[in-house]
């Protein structure tokens, strides 16, 4: 090792700063990479010009610029994110952004001052993709109610979740990380709602503005609205009155079931006899089945559990077979199911999936899915484990699209998912344990009791954050040592 001037090092972690900043901001290369080159740099830079102690051991080898991968507060976020996704995979932060609509009983406005200061308070407590992601749909059902296009809703809600963010000391990777430094610092860091009186401040100045000033001053992007938006598409799909089920005394009131106000009835096959609309009176009772057109959002809805229409043992399914996925296949021209209907072909035995509905372009069907003779083009929507699913991928007769996969929130476990975040908040909130010690716990009761497995564990931990906090507390350290982080305070106070 060679040791160079003493300022060198310091200017030096300067310019790597600095090349840091230019390369976030223009993206050529991915986040995670830039952070990786970062360290890299770094490494390199203090293996020629190391900066020794009394001892001779240098301050910034491998061993202090990397443990910022093991940091508490990193490890926390981590954490964090995992129990997010429990959340989100269960079904449980949906079924809460679902009552918000009916507390607000078809008032479009309130309705979205509710969902964005709801929105303010779970990112409090949750890192925000997920919490934005869930909010999406509600945010694109508002526009429609407001006859405003999608786009000046989005960026209110991300506002939203960025200024709930700073209402408590886990509403924020940044947060945690200040934290952290301050207790090396001093042997403590922040309390959990040290953050909570000036942020609620700001938070509420920023949701009057985001609510009533924000979408006035955005352009109409109603093409990108358009894009994030709904699909449309139809599906026919057939919905069988059990002995047990709530549709039982469903009456027709206008030509419309309140019960089923999600899908567009097209025919009722009572005995054999076959009801077509208007459906003026009409009571459903038991043994009813009722063929439906409805959206993929909407069937997917009724098998989550929200309603137990088509699969009302959906958690007994899930709990045998694993981890339920819904994906469209379309029925390609020299498939050989074409001019058979669902029952003569087996699809469920031969294709190890439940096929939910059938969409087929320009023709209205009213007919049982099983009598449903399939063409070419048809495209279905099928629920199966997902090596099921992606074993569709080599099938002649159907061609998978793949945009289209989608896991099903395991909605047997969202009561368990919420009892084990209220845990972790309640337990870092009054000083229990550490943050860190009471999330690490949170998360790995999530997998050990099946709410997540570990693949979706892994896709819930976002890289590009974990690689910038590891590089940025790389760079604090190499400021620390080398005199820059003193440097600039002397230099600002002097200012």
């Amino acid at each position: 090792m060679v040791q160079l001037d003493g300022e060198f090092g310091m200017w030096a972690t300067f310019a790597v700063v600095l090349v840091a900043l230019v390369m976030y901001a223009l993206e050529r290369l991915p986040m995670a990479v830039t952070s990786l080159l970062v360290i890299c740099l770094l490494l390199l830079l203090f293996q020629i010009d190391p900066i020794l102690d009394p001892e001779g051991h240098n301050l910034l080898g491998p061993t202090r610029l990397l443990a910022g991968f093991a940091n508490p507060a990193l490890l926390a976020v981590v954490a964090l994110m995992i129990m997010g996704e429990g959340l989100v995979q269960t079904g449980a932060m949906a079924r809460g952004a679902g009552m918000l609509l009916d507390m607000a009983r078809g008032h479009a406005l309130t309705a979205t001052a509710l969902s964005l200061a709801t929105v303010l308070v779970i990112s409090a407590f949750l890192n925000n993709i997920p919490v934005v992601v869930i909010f999406i749909p509600i945010m694109q059902a508002l526009s429609e109610r407001l006859r405003h296009s999608t786009s000046y809703l989005l960026m209110p809600l991300s506002f939203a979740a960025m200024l709930g963010g700073m209402l408590t000391l886990i509403g924020s990777s940044t947060n945690l990380l200040v934290h952290s430094e301050l207790a090396s610092l001093r042997g403590d860091g922040f309390g959990f709602f040290d953050f909570t009186i000036p942020g609620l401040l700001l938070a509420a100045v920023g949701l009057i503005y985001v609510v009533f000033v924000a979408p006035r001053l955005l352009p109409d992007r109603a093409p990108l609205a358009s894009a994030l938006g709904a699909d449309g598409k139809q599906f026919i799909a057939q919905i069988t009155v059990e002995p047990k089920s709530n549709l039982i005394g469903a009456e027709a009131v206008g030509g419309t079931f309140a019960a089923l106000s999600d899908v567009t009835v097209r025919m009722i096959q009572r005995g054999e006899h076959a009801i077509v609309p208007p459906f003026e009176d009409l009571v459903l009772e038991a043994g009813d089945v009722v063929v439906v057109a409805a959206t993929r959002a909407a069937l997917t809805e009724a098998v989550k559990g929200k309603t137990g229409l088509l699969h009302p043992d959906v958690s007994a399914i899930i709990r045998r077979f694993g981890p339920q996925m819904l994906a469209e296949v379309m029925v390609t021209p020299a498939s050989q199911l074409i001019g058979q209907a669902l029952e003569q072909i087996g699809f469920r035995h031969k294709f190890g999936c439940i096929a939910l509905g059938i969409g087929r372009r320009s023709r209205m069907i009213r007919a049982h899915m099983s009598e449903i003779r399939l063409e070419a083009g048809d495209v279905l929507l099928v629920q199966g484990h997902g090596d099921d699913i992606h074993a569709l991928r080599g099938n002649p007769d159907v061609l998978l699209m793949e945009w289209s996969a989608a896991g099903l929130p395991a909605v047997h476990h969202a009561k368990s998912a919420a009892i084990i975040f209220a845990g972790v908040i309640i337990s870092a909130a009054t000083g229990m344990v550490p943050i860190v010690v009471s999330a690490l716990v949170g998360a790995m009761l999530m997998l050990a009791l099946g709410v997540l497995n570990v693949r979706q564990a892994g896709r819930a931990i976002d890289r590009n954050l974990v690689m910038m906090i590891a590089a940025a507390l790389a760079l604090g350290a190499a400021l620390q040592e080398t005199g820059g982080a003193h440097f600039l305070a002397n230099g600002m106070l002097s200012i």
